[in-house]
């Protein structure tokens, strides 16, 4: 089964809005006690201080003033998103902890041997939120100013590309890469983003997919050079930069996610009520605007699109993990 971005990106918002004031009615109707009666946990499975956080504590913020309730944010980092996945997973079906999830949690299931949990049973879902869009970068010193000159390049030499560490939607971009444009790198995983860049600048390694709103600001200062984004369309924050379909390899297309999930059993009367106002709070304009800042293409799906979402990354992913023989290391 797969998933249409394209439609999501033209319809999910607007779709959630017409939903949000229906469905919110009829949660509200059909909740038999209220909710929330007292501060909602979310879930961060990873550190504090990266632009993770920064998403999620400007959407819990306009939530908690939906709810008159504080929704508070509490990070667990470890395990490429696991520690926070299986504490979500293992929490009381009442609402009261909800769980932002992303890439890594549609890849967990190939990366690590044994989980404690399932990433489909073990959750309900309730919105995909937004996606981040990636750009392909190159070094300046690069002579490939085209995807079509880098495969070229790549072709005709022993070349190298960066990631922020194994099994991230960065490293399996270079992955997929390889395997729709029918050439070999050298993977360098790198302990962030940041450092990978600093190796990248002065040509230390060939190529790097990174999120966009990380990496834009220095392809337009000049320190590197940007080839393609990995969104099935263009992207308005960087229209300059075709797709891959466009630049001649068609079947490649990478996004970073955000959706919420809930512990699996939650009364389905507060999955729609949590689905409705975080629809809502994502059509506010000033936290829209604070989110496409931090380079999020808003989406705010149904919990089915979610579903139907996160089961096409699973099928897509699966086979790349296997075929390069990745394992995680944590």
């Amino acid at each position: 089964m797969t998933i249409d971005r394209r439609k999501l990106l033209r319809t999910g918002a607007a779709a959630g809005l017409l939903s949000a004031v229906g469905g919110r009615a009829r949660a509200q109707a059909q909740t038999p006690a209220p909710w929330p009666t007292r501060f909602v946990r979310l879930i961060v499975p990873f550190a504090a201080g990266g632009a993770n956080e920064a998403f999620a504590r400007n959407l819990a913020a306009r939530l908690s003033e939906i709810w008159g309730q504080q929704v508070v944010i509490e990070n667990k980092p470890g395990a490429g998103g696991n520690i926070g996945a299986d504490a979500a997973a293992r929490a009381e079906p009442d609402g009261y902890t909800m769980l932002i999830a992303s890439f890594p949690h549609a890849v967990a299931r190939f990366l690590y041997p044994a989980l404690s949990y399932d990433l489909v049973t073990g959750f309900a879902p309730v919105t995909l939120i937004g996606f981040t869009p990636n750009i392909m970068v190159v070094p300046n010193s690069s002579p490939a100013r085209s995807v079509a000159e880098f495969i070229a390049h790549a072709k005709a030499n022993k070349l190298t590309f960066a990631s922020s560490g194994v099994g991230t939607s960065i490293h399996l971009s270079g992955e997929l890469f390889k395997r729709v444009a029918g050439i070999d790198m050298t993977h360098v995983p790198y302990r962030g983003g940041a450092p990978a860049v600093a190796d990248l600048i002065p040509g230390r390694v060939d190529l790097m997919f990174n999120v966009m709103s990380s990496v834009l600001p220095q392809v337009r200062a000049g320190a590197m050079r940007g080839l393609a984004v990995t969104t099935a369309q263009r992207v308005a924050a960087a229209a300059e930069f075709p797709t891959f379909a466009e630049a001649g390899v068609p079947g490649f297309e990478v996004t970073g996610w955000f959706g919420f999930f809930v512990p699996a059993k939650t009364p389905p009367d507060i999955v729609a009520k949590i689905h409705a106002d975080t629809v809502t709070a994502l059509a506010d304009p000033v936290l829209r605007g604070r989110l496409e800042e931090l380079g999020i293409v808003v989406v705010g799906s149904t919990p089915a699109e979610l579903a139907a979402f996160l089961k096409a990354e699973i099928d897509k992913w699966g086979p790349v993990i296997k075929e390069a023989g990745i394992r995680a290391v944590d």
